[in-house]
Order: C-alpha cells, then sequence, then structure tokens
C-alpha cells in the first residue's frame, strides 16, 4: 500500500546512525517506488517538540507504519532535540 505525501508515519525500527528510535515521528516527503530488485521506500522529514527538523532519512515501508492526524509526537524526539 503506498502512502501519501505528507502523511504522518512513526518509525517501527530503531535508526541509531540518524539517532531516532522506533515510535520518533516523521512526515513522508518523498515516495519511492518498488523496482525489480529495490523494494518500496519514503523519504521522511522527522521533527522534535519545537517543530524543528531533526532529520531527513530515507526508509524502507517496512521502517515505518501509519499514523493518524492527531498523534503527537512522542517523548523520544522531543529528547533528541534537548541533546
Amino acid at each position: 500500500m503506498t502512502l501519501a505525501l505528507y502523511q504522518r508515519v512513526v518509525l517501527t525500527q530503531d535508526l541509531p546512525k540518524e539517532g531516532l528510535r522506533a515510535g520518533d515521528v516523521g512526515v513522508i516527503v518523498e515516495h519511492y517506488p518498488s523496482r525489480a530488485d529495490v523494494p518500496e521506500g519514503y523519504e521522511l522529514e522527522v521533527f522534535a517538540a519545537n517543530c524543528q527538523t531533526v532529520a531527513v532519512v530515507s526508509v524502507r515501508s517496512a521502517q515505518h507504519s501509519a499514523r493518524n492526524s492527531s498523534a503527537m509526537m512522542p517523548p523520544s524526539s522531543f529528547s533528541m532535540w534537548l541533546r
């Protein structure tokens, strides 16, 4: 299932190289369709609680799930901003 651009998603896996953890919330800013040997993927912009961008990352579909529009930023995003 392809998700819409600008839809909120939540990471389902830690991304330690980017300093992100499962539960962090991001917004889809690009979609990469699957090809013969490359799985479907997305570019996500992840925000801190103060709405500043903390990371822009490329992820596979399996690394995030859809989030409803009323979701709040998780505490892990806020703690990243404090580091």
